[in-house]
């Protein structure tokens, strides 16, 4: 069986679009390269934090030139899958007809967390992980469902570099 050519597409979308659907959009693109289409939007777009950026760094993934972007920019658009990365964006996003499944992940908000830095790049690292968890069965169920023969074994393993 050959593979199909059409990406899976993805919307991740938060409320600020600039940690969690950030995070989870980066680590899908660097995972699932091209056979992901993948983008990121928030229902109030705040810019990315900086530590969102420095986090993925530590692990190898450069997201300095990322931005936020608004759900509207999105509207139209058909995905396969919209996955709502918070409560309150789970709320107020849009419905989007064409979509295959909308999925609901609650993530703590890692742009919330007090404390000094330290702490706080503890909490971004906790939430990256608890996403990378998430996004690895969600990729492998996805690959399956469209028909990908190489499911899994598409993705980039733990540590392996863009």
């Amino acid at each position: 069986m050959t593979a199909p050519t059409t990406p899976i597409r993805v919307l991740f979308v938060c409320t600020g679009n600039s940690a969690r659907s950030q995070m989870a959009e980066a680590i899908l693109r660097h995972q699932g390269s091209s056979i992901f289409d993948v983008a990121s939007a928030g229902t109030e777009p705040k810019g990315v934090n900086p530590l969102t950026v420095r986090i993925l760094a530590e692990v190898g993934i450069d997201i300095s030139d990322a931005r936020s972007k608004a759900i509207s920019g999105f509207l139209g658009q058909e995905f396969d899958y919209v996955i709502t990365v918070c409560d309150q964006a789970r709320e107020s996003c849009p419905v989007f007809p064409g979509a295959r499944e909308s999925i609901h992940w609650g993530f703590d908000d890692p742009a919330a967390a007090e404390g000094s830095e330290m702490e706080r790049l503890a909490v971004f690292r906790r939430v990256l992980n608890e996403i990378s968890l998430r996004l690895k069965p969600f990729a492998e169920v996805a690959l399956r469902q469209h028909g990908h023969a190489a499911g899994a074994s598409s993705l980039k393993r733990d540590g392996e570099r863009a």
